[in-house]
């Protein structure tokens, strides 16, 4: 029988395995754990006197910069003219000395002695060395993989302010906070999740600033969360969420830096993850799903009636087509007697109760929405477009749907799109059908039930702890004010002062 190597330990747990001082050993347990991985590579090479000491590099190609495969020989060089002279001179114990005790300057080469060690470090994009007669590895980091640049927010683009936003790499995104919110008071915490994404984790807070008992209950929300696969942030959303089945967000989603550190101000926890432009903002309350940080950008009056058609265009999205159902349906006397002739006029010849009717034009105008998301940029919009005309243009000639009713679905559509929050607009389109059917079965009466269940279901809410409608329930007055109001900053500051000097409040 031809020779054979010796099957390598896998039996045991890799993180109880050792690195081996045979190169051989080593090589065997990566080569069966990268069986078939063709962008595995793997460099023998020789150093010291005569070329008498063995020394083997392995990485992924696809990974690594090409230009730092001599990491190793440029800290060699650096270690043979600090250290012992010529190179030629070079002996195993006084490498392993060097770096065991001393280590190096540029380039920076970490120590591994376990073989999941390894396995991670050639996972993360690093070169790692082994050298015969050597229980331990070299690992030079030379991750080298294309991302995006910095560029304007997509799901939030402002008009005045910072015009950057986050992208898929974390530590760029990490960086581009620390850059505006220069204190040592922020702190970040990272961990890897998933057996085979491995996808880095971080969460960061600004100490003295968060309350306690929200950033235990964020960690013990994200406890055990190692063993699943988590490729973007928004899946830590159903950790952290009190009620999953609720339509109401309860976590925001930002790419703005200014809106991160304006978050981490207020005393907020922010998740990121590497791979992910999005980050995960918590917790929230329902009042700041109608905050922009543009708001703090223009005047006081201009910003402020802006939030307040923000508030307008959510009750409208709301409750516009169960109000115009209800009102046609069990409560025409309210309607002024012009307007009632109109509507009937428009009306007339139309084969469906108000309920079919609207039920037709809200699931076309959904099914539009979707098309002109999921269509390519340049023609999604110009679909979306001209298919909303052409299908409401021929809806009402073909009097499947009245004017009036057009006009209704297409001013909740636009109300929804009104909302800073894209999340907030989803949970509308869900509630939107239950009112529906409560105005076409109880008329005024169903919204107002529906309207008290909701408000229950709010006041039931909580964000990591948090209640969900606060200000509004508890109540708290000065706070609702700011969350309706754009304050001024010089008498909010002035207000902050004077209250500090009044000392605490009983």
């Amino acid at each position: 029988m031809p020779d054979q190597l010796p099957p390598p330990p896998l039996a045991k747990k890799l993180d109880e395995v050792a690195v081996s001082r045979q190169i051989s050993d080593n090589m065997a347990i990566i080569n069966r754990l990268f069986a078939n991985c063709g962008d595995l590579k793997v460099l023998p090479w020789q150093f010291g006197t005569g070329l008498e000491n063995g020394a083997c590099s392995v990485f992924l190609d696809t990974l690594v910069n090409h230009r730092r495969h001599n990491d190793f020989k440029d800290a060699l060089q650096n270690l043979t003219t600090t250290r012992i002279g010529p190179a030629e001179s070079v002996r195993l114990e006084q490498i392993v000395d060097f770096f065991e005790n001393h280590g190096t300057s540029e380039p920076a080469a970490e120590l591994i002695d376990k073989v999941d060690q390894v396995i991670s470090k050639i996972l993360d994009g690093y070169i790692v060395v082994f050298i015969e007669g050597w229980n331990q590895a070299l690992g030079f980091q030379a991750l080298d993989i294309a991302k995006r640049q910095v560029s304007e927010p997509i799901t939030e683009p402002n008009v005045q302010g910072p015009h950057a936003s986050t992208i898929e790499d974390l530590d760029s995104n990490i960086g581009v906070i620390r850059n505006l919110l220069k204190t040592s008071r922020l702190k970040f915490h990272f961990f890897d999740t998933g057996e085979n994404s491995r996808r880095r984790v971080a969460y960061g807070y600004l100490d003295h600033a968060v309350k306690p008992a929200t950033l235990d209950e964020f960690r013990a929300r994200l406890e055990g969360i190692g063993t699943e696969e988590i490729l973007d942030v928004s899946y830590l959303e159903s950790w952290i969420n009190n009620k999953r089945l609720s339509p109401f967000p309860q976590v925001r989603y930002t790419e703005r830096p200014d809106t991160i550190v304006a978050a981490l101000l207020e005393g907020k926890i922010v998740a990121l993850i590497n791979g992910s432009p999005s980050v995960l903002i918590s917790p929230t309350n329902f009042m700041e799903f109608f905050v922009t940080s543009e708001d703090y950008y223009y005047g006081i009056v201009y910003s402020t009636l802006i939030r307040f058609l923000r508030l307008s265009a959510f009750i409208i999205a709301l409750i516009l087509p169960s109000t115009y159902i209800a009102l046609t349906t069990f409560h025409s006397e309210l309607i002024p007697t012009v307007l009632l002739l109109a509507i009937l006029n428009t009306r007339e010849g139309i084969p469906f109760p108000a309920m079919v009717e609207a039920l037709l034009m809200e699931f076309f105008f959904e099914l539009l929405r979707e098309a002109g998301i999921r269509l390519p940029r340049p023609i999604g919009s110009a679909v979306s477009i001209v298919g909303a005309l052409v299908i409401g243009q021929a809806a009402i000639q073909s009097q499947i749907a009245s004017p009036v009713m057009v006009i209704v679905v297409a001013l909740t559509g636009i109300a929804s799109f009104a909302l800073p929050q894209y999340n907030m607009a989803i949970a509308l389109r869900i509630l939107r059908f239950p009112l529906m059917f409560l105005a076409a079965s109880f008329g005024g009466l169903g919204i107002m039930v529906g309207f008290i269940l909701i408000y229950l279901h709010l006041n039931c809410l909580r964000s990591l702890g948090e209640p969900y409608l606060s200000p509004i329930a508890p109540l708290n007055l000065r706070r609702l004010r700011d969350s309706l109001f754009v304050p001024s900053r010089r008498h909010a500051r002035q207000a902050s002062q004077k209250r500090s000097a009044n000392g605490p409040q009983p």
